[in-house]
């Protein structure tokens, strides 16, 4: 039987021999690691004895990276972004290097600048080959490694230095002199890779959130980095990330949404991925961790979660501008999923056209690395992304849209789960819609943070008293969803998907919203269906109401109203229309409530916002039905003369009826 000290070295190689010709960073081994990782701090010591100690090592090899510049003319967008990589790069031989200076409670915006600038910088030399790309790089990476410290209080901060450090330390490796390694190195070592180990800051070790998969990936890829200098300081880094990355990854399952949203996916998802991929190129494996349920799918994400608007349903801490996600390419590229980006090329294209005009624009921490993972353009593509599709996991969102291909196509994405989940908002049975290429109901997304905190206030506890809930951006008079009687949501609640259909004759989502509306009502529910004409009923049914209460229906929006007191209203954006009409209970007329000056000081102005909405009031019975129908113009056969809601149990058969 060969031992395993024996079956270790003849893979590592094996690495070595395929990695020194410039093979694929992904290594496949035999045993095919499952996740969780069980690998031994000893079998990882083992693995970084063996294993090549030439530079660079992390994400790609010299050979990889030195080629890149003759893939460019057989793809324009490779050409474009390498030209945008190049400019930018120039641009910082006239910009200082950072300055140790924290903005509130954070040094990040350093870390992330030092990020941006080391990638761009040491990416265009190899793109050039211009040894002033260089000179600015080791610049900027010795003024960091001067500072007193990264700041380890905010350990996100000392995180993403880390791998900066790390990311110039390899990649130019051979073009910087001794002395600079050295210093580069040391800082690498002593403020970044060894703090966890020798300080009291290592709270974030088993983080369930993207500080798990942020603070474990900058860190691994400085102990990458560092390996033959250090190499017990790197077994041990390894091994604690591969054990305690763990609970962070687990919220991809099943289905591979992300509980903080589309935005926060893309921090913590592209750390994740920086992890896996320095692992693999390093070592020869992630030991499983691309094996984590639901990570297999999470690379669709974010095309699910982006509207036919361009925009994302945004529910959390999070912005509805979709933005630049390099991992997306290696997503597409390492599951064939070419359908996954979608328009992605197309976006990145007028995104790097709009930025030449002004070449002073912040490019983004990660884009260079795009060029090791952007796969030629495929002709062809077929569609395998649901038009309907439910996350389930511990923030359960429902999404419905009537085409991929349709400019026009409506999109419906509504939330569950609960406003104590990581970066949640009371948004509860909350809703965002697309319908004729526009965002009609819109969610303001994060406060600034920094604002709030240097007030004094805790923003981030999420007990029902907690100041968190006293800015309007986070709480539900701000969500489209309820308000009963002027109370916040219960923070504690946790709301379920309590039926999903994805007929494609009237998808229908229904969700239980009770838990976060207890001891308002006894029962509260929220479905919402597409219709087949391409109109969206939301429909909501309320019992144990006292009698008298007064149950608040809003929905923020950019739309101009034509007329209000109505019934029906008609809402105006560019030279778009959308028509809300209530269908129950008849009798009641739509207001607007004003959202772009917020009630409180604290609160950031939401310009060019307003919420419309109207009020019932709770019958002796305790029990309302609050029925909505939106039209799109677009709409060329329109129900909303002859629909009536039809009890939410009995949805299945038909999500409406005619009368």
């Amino acid at each position: 039987m060969i031992s395993s000290t024996a079956r270790f070295v003849f893979l590592a190689i094996v690495i070595g021999l395929l990695l020194s010709f410039g093979g694929p960073t992904c290594i496949l081994l035999a045993d095919s690691p499952a996740f969780p990782p069980r690998v031994t701090l000893a079998e990882i010591q083992q693995r970084i004895s063996a294993a090549p100690k030439t530079h660079p090592r992390l994400l790609a090899t010299r050979e990889q990276l030195t080629n890149l510049s003759k893939t460019l003319d057989s793809d324009p967008l490779r050409r474009q972004l390498a030209d945008a990589i190049i400019r930018e790069a120039t641009h910082l031989r006239t910009v200082p290097p950072i300055e140790r200076k924290l903005i509130g409670r954070r040094l990040l915006d350093k870390s992330r600048t030092c990020v941006e600038r080391v990638s761009a910088l040491a990416m265009a030399y190899y793109l050039t080959g211009d040894a002033k790309h260089v000179d600015r790089c080791k610049q900027e990476m010795l003024a960091a490694a001067r500072f007193s410290d990264w700041h380890p209080e905010h350990f996100l901060d000392t995180a993403e230095m880390t791998f900066a450090l790390a990311l110039g330390y390899d990649w130019l490796y051979g073009e910087l002199d001794d002395a600079s390694r050295q210093e580069i190195r040391a800082a690498i070592v002593s403020k970044g890779v060894r703090v966890p180990f020798d300080t009291k800051f290592n709270g974030w070790v088993r983080a369930t959130n993207n500080w798990g998969q942020v603070c474990h990936g900058g860190l691994t890829v400085g102990a990458l980095a560092v390996m033959e200098d250090e190499p017990d300081l790197a077994a041990r880094t390894v091994y604690s990330a591969l054990t305690n990355v763990v609970p962070s990854m687990k919220a991809f399952a099943p289905h591979g949404s992300y509980p903080e949203g589309p935005g926060y996916w893309s921090y913590g998802t592209s750390y994740n991925v920086l992890l896996i991929s320095a692992l693999e190129s390093a070592l020869g494996s992630d030991f499983g961790l691309s094996q984590a349920p639901g990570f297999k799918e999470t690379g669709a994400y974010p095309a699910i979660a982006c509207g036919p608007s361009g925009l994302f349903f945004n529910y959390a801490d999070g912005s509805d501008d979709r933005g630049i996600q390099p991992a997306r390419f290696w997503f597409a590229a390492r599951y064939h999923r070419p359908d996954w980006l979608r328009d992605e090329r197309e976006y990145w294209s007028d995104t790097l056209t709009r930025w030449s005009r002004n070449p002073h624009i912040d490019m983004g921490r990660e884009i260079p690395l795009a060029l090791l993972w952007m796969e030629p353009p495929a002709a062809n593509v077929p569609n395998r992304l649901p038009l309907n599709w439910q996350s389930e996991g511990s923030v359960p969102v429902t999404i419905h849209r009537s085409s991929w291909n349709d400019a026009d196509a409506v999109f419906i994405g509504l939330k569950a789960g609960s406003p104590s989940g990581n970066h949640g908002h009371m948004d509860v049975g909350s809703f965002v819609l697309d319908s004729d290429g526009v965002r009609w109901a819109a969610d303001l997304g994060a406060e600034p943070y920094n604002g709030i905190e240097t007030r004094g206030m805790d923003l981030w506890n999420r007990a029902q008293n907690s100041d968190r809930w006293k800015i309007f951006r986070l709480n539900n008079f701000s969500h489209n969803t309820l308000v009963i009687d002027d109370q916040l949501q219960l923070a504690a609640g946790n709301a379920t998907v309590e039926k999903f259909s994805d007929a494609p004759s009237r998808p229908f989502s229904i969700v239980d919203m009770t838990p976060v509306y207890k001891g308002q009502a006894a029962s509260v529910k929220r479905g919402v269906a597409l219709l087949p004409s391409h109109e969206v009923l939301i429909q909501d049914e309320l019992t144990g109401l006292k009698p008298g209460s007064r149950v608040r229906w809003g929905m923020l929006t950019p739309g101009e109203p034509a007329e209000l007191g109505r019934q029906t209203l008609e809402l105006h954006q560019q030279d778009k229309r959308l028509t809300l009409k209530l269908l129950e209970p008849r009798k009641l007329q739509w207001r607007e409530i004003e959202t772009a000056k917020p009630p409180h000081e604290w609160d950031s102005p939401n310009p060019g916002t307003r919420m419309i909405a109207f009020e019932a009031v709770a019958p002796e019975s305790g029990t309302l039905t609050l029925a909505v129908l939106t039209t799109p113009g677009s709409c060329k056969a329109s129900v909303a003369d002859e629909i009536r809601p039809q009890p939410l149990k009995e949805w299945g058969n038909s999500a409406a009826r005619k009368k």
